[in-house]
């Protein structure tokens, strides 16, 4: 992939005068400035989403009532899963819709990020369930916001070209995100008081630099249609029959989620109660650790080579079936070296996934007036799994066979997520 350093022309290209920088197909590529900035946007809001998720939840939870942990942070990420189903999608669509001189996403941005931050202090003070429930659906809502425009910044000013690298880096900054909550957790060592307010910093430092140099041209209020609330409700049904590679790219992303959730959900407590290591939290780091390695390794490896040779299918559905694999190994070999192995594993496919598959979706968005609002329905795939999974992962641990069975329905599961993307037709 390459990433220009220069300063762009003085002028817009043609396309852009005629149909306007904001809603224009990009044709210039990206800066590294840019790329840079939306990297750390995306490790600030996954630090805030998986140090809590991986670890401040359930050391919070055990808390408040140890023999319901598993229970409490099962209602908990659920609850706040549910809050990003609408959230994402809906910020997403008003954000498409944002006349501000500072762009269409940058205040959404900024505005999810201190909700969200504001929203984890208040976390670490809460003594009770319901307070936990609350201020985690806050987190969601803003943290969802703020990553339904920086998602929608991509096709708004990254070239079709450039997209599977650029995939790439983002899945590198989510990944880095991920480690960096497993290290606040680790060094917090079971305090996450102090855990909650550390993603809460990380998340608002991470946005400033994309914020100072945001690349994001104002929508003319002449561009923008007058708001009808019953057409703008319509609009975030996208009819299958009419985009069926959008829904066949929803579906494949949502079921490679719901497996990839499943043999992450409740890794503290594999740790903690199958493999009996000695400190779980610093059990999910290591495991993080090696997952975040070869997540950042095969995302910027398979994202340009996706590039290159103008294919997304193969890469996709390739990974796809790796994270398959990671859950066979996790079911099969319940020890310290299997949870190795299932790690690596994970990260190998899951960063290629993440990086081709995000440029694949880009390429099957209906309309480019309402790609925040398609984005914000293409990350329900993302958000929905974490309502389901919880959902399942207790279903298969209590009443269905335990840890085993858990982790073989997140392999059968991905294996379907790979077979559906052979359906797309519009992207090779």
């Amino acid at each position: 992939m390459s990433l220009s350093n220069t300063p762009a022309p003085s002028g817009p290209p043609a396309e852009e005068e005629s149909t306007g920088a904001a809603l224009a197909e990009p044709v210039r590529k990206v800066t590294a400035r840019w790329v840079t900035g939306l990297v750390l946007v995306n490790v600030g809001i996954n630090a805030a989403f998986f140090g809590p998720i991986n670890v401040f939840i359930g050391q919070q939870a055990i808390s408040i009532d140890a023999p319901s942990k598993e229970a409490i942070l099962s209602l908990v990420t659920a609850c706040g899963a549910a809050v990003s189903l609408v959230a994402n999608p809906l910020a997403g669509a008003f954000s498409d819709r944002t006349t501000s001189r500072f762009g269409r996403r940058a205040p959404w941005v900024l505005a999810g990020a201190v909700l969200a931050a504001a929203a984890l202090v208040a976390m670490s003070f809460s003594g009770a369930v319901a307070l936990m429930v609350l201020f985690w659906c806050l987190v969601q809502l803003g943290a969802n916001a703020a990553y339904a425009a920086i998602t929608a910044a991509v096709p708004d000013r990254v070239p079709v070209v450039q997209r599977g690298g650029v995939g790439g880096l983002a899945a590198m900054g989510q990944t880095l995100g991920i480690l960096t909550g497993a290290v606040f957790g680790a060094v917090v060592s079971g305090n996450f008081l102090v855990g909650y307010w550390l993603c809460a910093g990380a998340l608002l430092l991470s946005v400033l630099p994309y914020l100072f140099h945001r690349n994001d041209p104002a929508l003319p209020k002449s561009e923008l249609e007058a708001f009808r609330p019953r057409v703008f409700i319509r609009g975030f049904w996208i009819s299958p029959r009419r985009h069926p590679d959008f829904a066949w790219a929803w579906l494949t992303r949502f079921l490679v989620n719901v497996g990839n959730q499943l043999t992450i959900v409740y890794l503290l407590f594999f740790l903690r109660d199958v493999i009996h290591h000695e400190d779980p939290a610093a059990g999910v780091l290591v495991l993080t650790g090696i997952y975040a390695v070869m997540v950042m390794i095969t995302a910027v490896a398979a994202g340009p080579w996706s590039d290159r040779v103008g294919r997304r299918k193969p890469f996709v559905i390739a990974s796809s079936a790796t994270i398959a694999m990671a859950g066979a190994i996790m079911a099969f070999f319940p020890v310290w070296p299997g949870a190795l192995a299932g790690a690596a594993v994970l990260g190998i496919g899951f960063g290629a996934y993440l990086a081709v598959d995000f440029a694949l979706l880009t390429q099957v968005l209906p309309f480019a007036v309402s790609r925040g609002k398609d984005m914000g329905v293409i990350n329900v795939a993302n958000s929905l799994p974490q309502v389901v999974a919880p959902g399942l992962a207790l279903l298969a641990v209590a009443y269905c066979g335990g840890y085993r069975t858990l982790f073989l329905t997140a392999a059968v599961i991905g294996l379907l997520g790979a077979v559906f993307v052979v359906k797309i037709k519009g992207v090779d």
